[in-house]
């Protein structure tokens, strides 16, 4: 049996949180259920929730009665929170990686590697998809895609030429966004770039960026004094977001004062100067961790 997905830098983690066998505790990418699991080790008297808004991780669900399933966007982590009578957790963790079971399963659309839809949500229910995403987008729009989620040198050369692909067909599959980009690409960086392509892609059809901006807020919020809020990322620009909000409370990284030009009080304290970074040996073991970076914060 194929595995869902291996939790990165977990001993990291759970360190990190600091659980607490009483405490209680939000992980807000459940995936294959690795952190989680791990974290419910720990607890005797406490209560774990967990978000996942892709149905395929309900497979993954542990019975156990410190655990409730959540069924939904991180974004809405207030929300939840209320529904359930939580007013205060003792930590929460964000994991923004994506499952392999997502990269792993073709009909996903996540990859290059297998001829597929281009699907790339990870809600089942959401109704656009990366394919609507390239026919539908002007040449700007998908400029700043590709620039910004990844960093593509020749953002404006491909936007011009997925706009020129799509007047002789409409993109269905991912092969079709493989042969638009492989022009593209020296065989030496062939598949490094059509990752980055996909990612870039698969980072605004699920509105990742955004979804990030909208849950660092609310998980400083809910924190108890001295909680923690532990987050992986893997990506130069969620990372700096992430980094932006630990410093400044805010994702754009702004210092805040009052009228009197003093320097607002922060939520949140940076407990690392800078991330923590999987070692060697789990990098080879798991390659997937390889861009990861850790990023912890204590509630002030």
């Amino acid at each position: 049996m194929a595995v869902y997905h291996t939790p990165v830098m977990l001993d990291e983690v759970l360190g990190a949180l600091n659980v607490k066998a009483a405490g209680i505790y939000a992980d807000l990418t459940f995936g294959g259920g690795g952190h989680s699991k791990a974290i419910l080790k720990h607890l005797k008297t406490g209560l774990l929730v967990s978000f996942d808004q892709d149905t395929d991780a309900l497979a993954n669900v542990p019975e156990n009665k410190r655990f409730v399933p959540v069924l939904g966007n991180f974004r809405f982590l207030s929300q939840y929170l209320r529904y359930l009578g939580i007013k205060e957790v003792d930590g929460v963790l964000a994991d923004l990686g994506v499952s392999m079971h997502q990269f792993d399963e073709p009909a996903r659309g996540f990859t290059y590697r297998s001829n597929a839809p281009l699907d790339m949500r990870m809600n089942h229910s959401a109704s656009f998809t990366a394919a609507d995403l390239l026919n539908t987008s002007d040449e700007e729009r998908l400029t700043k895609i590709f620039r910004d989620n990844a960093d593509i040198p020749f953002a404006r050369r491909l936007a011009a030429s997925v706009v020129r692909f799509r007047t002789r067909q409409k993109f269905e599959t991912t092969g079709q966004l493989a042969d638009c980009v492989s022009p593209f690409c020296r065989p030496a960086e062939k598949n490094k770039i059509l990752s980055r392509v996909f990612q870039a892609l698969r980072i605004e059809v699920n509105a990742e960026f955004d979804a990030l901006k909208e849950m660092l807020p609310q998980a400083a919020a809910c924190l108890k004094k001295n909680g923690r809020l532990v987050v992986l990322t893997y990506h130069s620009a969620e990372d700096r977001i992430v980094k932006n909000f630990f410093r400044t409370g805010n994702t754009e990284g702004h210092e805040e004062t009052d009228i009197m030009g003093r320097k607002q009080q922060q939520a949140l304290r940076p407990v690392n100067s800078k991330p923590v970074l999987p070692s060697a040996e789990e990098m080879e073991k798991n390659p997937a961790s390889r861009s990861a970076k850790l990023r912890i914060a204590e509630k002030i």
